[in-house]
């Protein structure tokens, strides 16, 4: 075989050791290496416009073989300087002729083209592959991010929306359209308070239950409920009492407005400056007294009748005292004022209110009972052989009515707004709660939109990063063949294969 056909294989890891063992290049060749760089620095100061020279200067460190295309880039626009001996005048020629003078003194170039070949396989290609592959799994990343803070400020927003609509309010101005909205409690109140009348079916059905087993020791059973049935949803005085009341003065509700939630003036009522209320000038001297001579007020024959005719079992009637116009109302609860939480209705009072509900399930609990032992095969759980009994159908429609009007009175909206006018403290949690899933539904929203700008930054990266590694495995390339072909001359042009080059990557 050939000798000039025999390849020479060189390990890419170990090239510049074997151009070092086989004298090709000095093994001192760095510190003389700084001398030609500083020459090309020096001499791409004046560069004349070309874009082949602009292509070279740009994205990689100029080797040898670049300075020998500027050579031959020069040698056409330097060609007016040329002289009869074939010699340039031009400074830029002869700066770019010494500079490839020194690079082939000792073989420099090869040992530098050597070098930049290995950094660029093990180090410059796989780090801008690195920097890809990092760029784009946090592009991915950020598009999973973005997905799911939009998808969590979807559910915080829906969320924050449905618990407005179970309120029935906008949202705007979350204080004061709760308070606004206690003004509907009343008719709530009222129409759940005659909602109840088919209930009593179930009711009479628990009486005579009870008196049944009980006998004689039977007491009133379902008192509350059964008042509300008949009555409806009256105030606590009348519930109380026996009768309604002449006029009722409920307490104020004492809410704190924030200034988000203010309208108005607040809800503050102004007495001006002073803080006292101007009730103008009285007139003394208008009012009669009489006639000016200590006259007295007729008492009638009070106090000359005996201590004994007076009854004082009796209640005393309206007096009427015609002269001053002053009327005194009887003795006792007739007429009287409901102040307070006698003032309120028996479903807006929570002691009340909770004592109606607690009797409702307790009539469900009875009904569900005496359902379960219509249903049974089991005679030892029936306690009632003598009682007529309920059809299986009636039991259930009467468990029904009773569920429907216990779900009217728990349902979430009424419960919401009956917290709300009962307790302060309660309003001021529940507009947190709101205002903490609009701010939550707000920084998702930011958040979202950083992911999305992040990615976008990402994706830019990654579109500057692959065409800088395109353009360094070409150049790499092209190195490579550069460096075999130099060898190969080396060797009277025997095919000189660099293994593991930019191919193997």
């Amino acid at each position: 075989m050939d000798e000039s056909n025999i390849p020479i294989d060189i390990n890419i890891g170990k090239l510049q050791d074997w151009l070092v063992s086989r004298r090709h290049v000095n093994k001192e060749w760095q510190k003389n290496i700084i001398a030609v760089r500083e020459k090309i620095n020096n001499a791409i100061q004046d560069m004349p416009v070309h874009n082949g020279i602009a292509s070279l200067l740009s994205g990689s460190y100029i080797n040898y073989f670049h300075c020998q295309k500027i050579i031959e880039i020069l040698k056409e626009t330097e060609a007016d300087t040329k002289n009869l001996f074939g010699r340039y005048g031009s400074q830029r020629m002869k700066d770019w002729q010494d500079v490839v003078k020194s690079y082939e003194k000792e073989n420099l170039y090869l040992a530098e083209a050597s070098q930049m070949l290995v950094r660029n396989i093990s180090y410059e290609i796989p780090g801008l592959k690195k920097q890809i592959a990092k760029a784009e799994q946090m592009q991915v990343e950020c598009e999973k991010k973005h997905a799911e803070y939009l998808k969590n400020e979807a559910s915080s927003k829906s969320e924050f929306l449905a618990l407005c609509k179970q309120l029935g309010i906008q949202g705007n101005k979350i204080k004061r359209e709760l308070v606004d909205r206690l003004s509907e409690l009343p008719e709530i109140y009222n129409k759940i308070g005659k909602s109840l009348k088919p209930l009593l079916p179930a009711v009479e059905l628990y009486k005579a239950f009870t008196k049944y087993i009980l006998g004689d020791r039977a007491t009133e059973v379902l008192p509350l409920l059964q008042y509300v049935i008949e009555y409806g949803n009256t105030t606590v005085y009348e519930w109380s009492y026996g009768e309604p009341p002449l006029s009722v003065e409920p307490d104020p509700i004492h809410i704190e407005f924030d200034d988000a939630d203010q309208g108005g003036d607040g809800d503050q009522i102004d007495f001006g400056d002073s803080g006292q209320i101007d009730f103008g000038a009285i007139d003394t001297g208008a009012i009669d007294f009489g006639d000016g001579d200590g006259a007295e007020i007729d008492w009638g024959n009070v106090g000359e009748a005996p201590v004994e005719n007076v009854d004082l079992s009796a209640n005393i009637a309206e007096i009427s005292l015609e002269e001053s116009g002053i009327v005194v109302e009887e003795q006792g609860v007739q007429g009287g004022v409901a102040r307070g939480k006698d003032a309120l209705s028996l479903l807006d009072n929570p002691a009340t209110r909770n004592q109606l509900v607690d009797q409702m399930l307790e009539l469900e609990s009875f009904l569900k009972m005496r359902l379960y032992e219509t249903n049974t095969n089991e005679q030892s759980f029936s306690l009632i052989e003598n009682l007529p009994t309920e059809s299986n159908a009636a039991l259930t429609g009467m468990l029904d009515a009773v569920q429907v009007a216990a779900s009217r009175i728990l349902a979430p909206e009424v419960n919401h707004l009956h917290n709300v006018k009962h307790s302060p403290r309660y309003v001021d949690v529940l507009t947190a709660q709101l205002k903490q899933k609009l701010a939550l539904s707000d920084k998702l929203s930011k958040l979202a939109a950083r992911s999305a700008e992040q990615r976008a930054q990402c994706n830019d990266r990654v579109s500057q990063l692959r065409p800088a590694l395109t353009r360094l495995i070409e150049r790499t390339n092209e190195l490579q063949a550069q460096i075999e072909a130099d060898v190969s001359k080396k060797y009277k042009g025997r095919p000189v294969n660099i293994i593991g080059g930019v191919k193997f990557l």
